[in-house]
């Protein structure tokens, strides 16, 4: 049998590493790889925030919400007119260099009266979503990682979806808000009372998500490794499976704020809100629906912050979850 020489073998053969390496560099060169060839590293914030940019509708409600926020925590300030200055010879005028948004029945300024109405509105969203967001995480997780306590937590939220929310508002606000105004003022106890009673009926959404994401979780393989070693339940859902459904968790609590804010505006529209003294935006507009065709302005300004303050929080909502989705960040 006749050998070949060593140059002919290295001539003909490849080596199947050179080929990977040839590949991986797509330049048709072995060598070492080039540091300028290696795509660019991003962190994962820095990545969510490249795909939030790029949800027009997140951008302009993110920048919509922020003078909003601007306007209501900083504008009173600002503005020098007192919100609670009667003056019954300005009653009911229309807008005006002196009173920019007009003066509603009592000579107060409507402007000055919607900033400090939208701190009290967006507390409340606010508060409120962070109740409901805390027991919708609470139930989904035990639902989803504890089975025996899978089937009543589930049929409790099944419970709760089919009861009429907005009755059930009312009928828990006539039966409590006497005794809580007692005891902790007209002020603070219809404000305890507005923001449990939005919250503890605002949970079953996010329980329902974080549920199904926790059954999913819980048999990856590093949860299974950690149950391998003897990990405690405790340490388990709190070190790995929490910090792995709160992007589901932060869409539901943008989202939650906008209905929060809507749920209090309907029930002071209601007249079982705040006191007159105390003016939310949806009080606004219920001490304002008898004058509407005197002055419709006051109706008006009111009704535009709710709108554009709930649709901003949703298009900021949307653009959360589009970043949040790994799929549409891989994409691009």
């Amino acid at each position: 049998m006749t050998e070949m020489p060593d140059e002919a073998v290295g001539s003909s053969a490849t080596d199947p590493l050179e080929l990977r390496t040839d590949h991986r560099l797509g330049n048709g060169a072995s060598g070492p790889t080039d540091p300028a060839d290696l795509p660019e590293y991003r962190s994962l914030r820095a990545d969510v925030w490249r795909q939030f940019r790029r949800h027009r509708g997140a951008v302009i409600g993110l920048v919509i919400l922020a003078i909003v926020l601007v306007a209501v925590f900083i504008g009173p300030f600002v503005y020098p007119l007192d919100p609670f200055a009667i003056d019954v010879s300005s009653a009911n005028q229309g807008p005006s260099w002196a009173h920019m948004m007009g003066t509603d029945n009592l000579g107060r300024d409507v402007m000055a009266r919607v900033l400090v109405g939208g701190r009290i509105s967006l507390l409340i969203g606010v508060t409120a979503m962070l109740v409901a967001v805390f027991v919708g995480t609470a139930i989904g997780l035990f639902a989803g990682f504890f089975r025996w306590m899978d089937g009543p937590l589930m049929r409790l939220t099944d419970l709760f979806l089919s009861l009429p929310l907005l009755p059930l508002l009312l009928v828990i606000l006539v039966l409590f808000r006497d005794d809580l105004k007692d005891r902790f003022g007209p002020n603070l106890g219809i404000f305890l009372l507005v923001v449990v009673v939005i919250g503890a009926t605002n949970w079953m959404q996010t329980a329902r998500i974080v549920r199904g994401d926790v059954l999913a979780i819980k048999e990856e393989e590093f949860v299974l490794a950690a149950r391998s070693i003897g990990t405690k339940s405790r340490k388990i859902v709190t070190r790995h499976i929490l910090p792995n459904v709160l992007s589901p968790v932060t869409v539901a609590a943008s989202l939650g704020v906008a209905y929060a804010i809507l749920t209090e505006s309907a029930l002071s529209f209601l007249g079982l809100g705040f006191p007159a003294d105390f003016p939310t935006w949806g009080r606004l507009l219920f001490d304002a629906k008898d004058y509407l065709s005197i002055n419709m302005w006051r109706v008006l300004w009111p009704g535009i912050m709710i709108s554009i303050t709930v649709i901003s929080v949703t298009f900021i909502g949307d653009g959360m979850r589009d970043a949040l989705d790994p799929k549409l960040r891989s994409k691009g």
